[in-house]
């Protein structure tokens, strides 16, 4: 359960951030925000674009030199374009790094669970090169829309589990937010919360899997409320048909409750120590050294988007074989029938008879060997190569155009 989209319920939790003691930056994502004081705020926090809001604490920016003095005639204009082009920057940041995570990513995702359910497969695509040669054979055959099924019911997934939380957390004492130094009562009760929306969003996680796993070629689109109604029907028993493999919803729940806490808990463990050495490791600033204040903004911004990279990376590469399991879970008993992922055609039921996760990991390991955990690990390597990609982009461009207003 993982981003932005559920990557294993990617994306289902957010995270919010604070770098530095002189700003404050909220990115979407699943993890902890982060503090000056790094011992402070585990939480997270309702989606954001960076630069909509300001880079300063309290509600006005300071002004020049931080300390309450007037900027020298004629630098007010100067100020104000700096400003814009700060908010403008902040936009610009958090936007590439949403559209990279929900739909420049998506493709990659669809790859990656069709490969983790499909146990006919004899090749485990474990290597960029064959997910990028197998992304080219679908898009020949079917068309480009293949790549990008089931996006909107993602979004449904992700909007399912913030309303949840956030009612949650206003109808009981479990925090949402937390901001006690490792108080173990506190951070037991948001990781409860946590759990709660997890096995919530369960059944509709389940229906949006089975969306970005169903092949084109015998599948009519579905409605952008299909992944509501088969999610309800999943816990009412009525709706799709499904045969007498299906697992029952609360088989299923634990192993999704297990993978949706682990990953929030490695990713803002990693986040906060990537934060913190980035922190140790940046050199003092002069506030008041005009020339460098546009640059300045810039490093501001992506320690933040850096440390949510390595975050999500870590926890997905961590936990990936746990997904594998959590996904074959879910598929079974759906009458889903997959793409070939060995040739980029033709299509593969899915027949699995798994008892629960224990069987299914002594199926894995005995008949497709420890690798078989590991199926369509190619498209996590591509999907972050992008991601990095598209930050640096958005980093040079930004440097650019700091230099041309400076």
């Amino acid at each position: 359960m993982q981003p932005r989209r559920p990557e294993g319920f990617d994306g289902l939790g957010y995270r919010g951030a604070a770098y530095g003691a002189d700003y404050q930056l909220g990115f979407p994502a699943r993890s902890l925000s982060s503090s000056g004081d790094l011992s402070q705020h585990w939480v997270t926090t309702p989606p954001d674009i960076p630069g909509s809001r300001n880079l300063h604490w309290g509600d006005k920016t300071p002004v020049y030199g931080g300390d309450g003095s007037l900027p020298p005639a004629g630098l007010g204009e100067e100020s104000s374009g700096r400003e814009q082009l700060n908010r403008f920057a902040g936009f610009g940041i958090g936007l590439a790094s949403l559209f990279t995570e929900n739909v420049l990513a998506h493709p990659c995702i669809v790859l990656r669970r069709q490969c983790q359910v499909n146990y006919h497969a004899r090749n485990y695509q474990l290597s960029p090169f064959s997910i990028v040669n197998i992304m080219y054979n679908f898009t020949k055959t079917q068309g480009p829309r293949a790549l990008w099924k089931g996006m909107g019911s993602t979004f449904i997934v992700q909007g399912i589990t913030l309303g949840t939380e956030g009612i949650i957390s206003e109808c009981t004492p479990l925090p949402r937010e937390v901001t006690h130094k490792f108080n173990p009562k506190h951070i037991a009760g948001h990781l409860l919360l946590k759990g709660l929306v997890y096995a919530i969003a369960t059944p509709f996680y389940s229906a949006s899997l089975i969306e970005t796993v169903q092949s084109e070629i015998i599948h009519d689109n579905p409605g952008i409320l299909d992944c509501l109604k088969e999610g309800i029907g999943r816990i009412v028993g009525l709706g799709v048909p499904h045969s007498k493999r299906l697992l029952p919803i609360l088989v299923i729940t634990f192993p999704t409750v297990l993978h949706g806490v682990l990953h929030y808990i490695i990713s803002s463990v990693v986040q906060k120590c990537v934060l913190f050495i980035i922190k140790k490791k940046a050199p003092p600033r002069d506030s008041t050294d005009r020339p460098n204040i546009v640059q300045n903004t810039l490093d501001d911004y992506f320690p933040e988007l850096i440390a949510n990279f390595a975050a999500s990376l870590c926890a997905d590469v961590m936990l990936y074989p746990l997904e594998t399991v959590l996904h074959r879970l879910h598929i079974q008993g759906t009458r889903t029938i997959i793409d070939n992922t060995d040739l980029g055609h033709e299509v593969v039921p899915i027949n699995t008879q798994y008892e629960g996760m224990r069987d299914c990991m002594n199926s894995i390991n005995r008949e497709e060997g420890i690798l078989g955990f590991y199926k369509g690990f190619g498209a996590v390597v591509v999907q972050y190569t992008l991601h990095m990609a598209v930050l640096q982009i958005t980093k040079i461009i930004y440097a650019s155009l700091s230099r041309n207003t400076s």
